[in-house]
């Protein structure tokens, strides 16, 4: 596998060795709820032209460039695909389902390229419906007053259809952070879409990547951390997702509470590999 220019031997190095969802130099021991397989079985992995999430293939990477509310660039996200693989998901005694199984490697960078935060994500596709991973909108801030704990994190997949229908309600999607000492449940801090609704589209929309035929889908963007049951301290903004069948999330507007946009996460390049 060839990675980009702008990824150092070091960088290559350890993304060859599984890192996971932990902020860089962050020194908390984290893990991941996996999805429920009880009900998958492992199969090959599925010809270029197979149905994966968003027509990925190998080696498939997403630049976005992150913006604030100046529209001043402060970072950006990287994702590559990592491998693509098989289910067969059960749903029911006579009903199985195959499924399209894409992991990604996700590296937030600062405006001097600093790596930040490395994530693996896990990108699903199946009927008529592909889905991102919700740990991709985990509010990483939320998570810097708990460093050196243990971080247990469970995502909801967040579903995009490949035919959308304006106005529409999409099921909610995001991630609990379970957070915990070596003796004691500390706090959950989450992250979830709610409300989500396709508003409008499809309609054009240019970025550096190309122009691409969107749906606007709002929803709201809840934060949380819950110290215990009868105490959350919550914030809920507004988020705006343009999505484009076939290529995924084109552009993405979160705003203040002020009503005004706050930041802006926009596709600057997306290179599919002729390997």
């Amino acid at each position: 596998m060839r990675f980009p220019s702008y990824f150092s031997p070091l960088l290559v190095h350890a993304l060859l060795f599984t890192l996971s969802n932990t902020q860089a130099q962050d020194t908390s021991t984290s893990t991941r709820h996996a999805l429920p397989v009880n009900n998958l079985t492992e199969l090959a992995v599925p010809a270029p032209e197979a149905n994966q999430a968003f027509g990925m293939a190998d080696n498939t990477e997403f630049i976005y460039q992150i913006k604030d509310a100046g529209g001043k660039p402060t970072g950006e996200v990287r994702q590559r695909v990592v491998t693509l693989t098989s289910a067969e998901r059960k749903e029911s005694k006579k009903t199985i389902v195959p499924e399209s199984i894409t992991s990604l490697k996700s590296g937030l960078y600062s405006n001097k390229n600093q790596l930040v935060r490395l994530q693996d994500l896990i990108f699903r596709s199946r009927r008529d419906t592909s889905f991102t991973d919700g740990l991709a909108d985990l509010d990483a801030n939320a998570l810097n007053r708990f460093r050196d704990r243990k971080l247990v994190y469970s995502p909801i997949p967040v579903a995009w259809p490949n035919r959308p229908t304006v106005g529409s309600r999409l099921p909610d999607g995001g991630v609990s952070v379970q957070v915990s000492s070596s003796v004691v449940d500390i706090a959950t801090v989450s992250t979830v879409l709610r409300k989500r609704r396709v508003v409008s589209g499809p309609s054009s929309l240019t970025t550096p990547a190309g122009t691409f035929s969107c749906y606007k889908v709002e929803a709201v963007r809840e934060s949380a951390t819950t110290p215990r049951p009868d105490m959350a301290m919550r914030t809920s903004v507004k988020q705006v997702d343009y999505y484009a069948p076939g290529v995924g999330i084109v552009r993405t507007e979160i705003y203040g509470k002020n009503g005004k946009v706050a930041q802006v996460r926009e596709l600057a390049a997306r290179n599919i590999s002729a390997e």
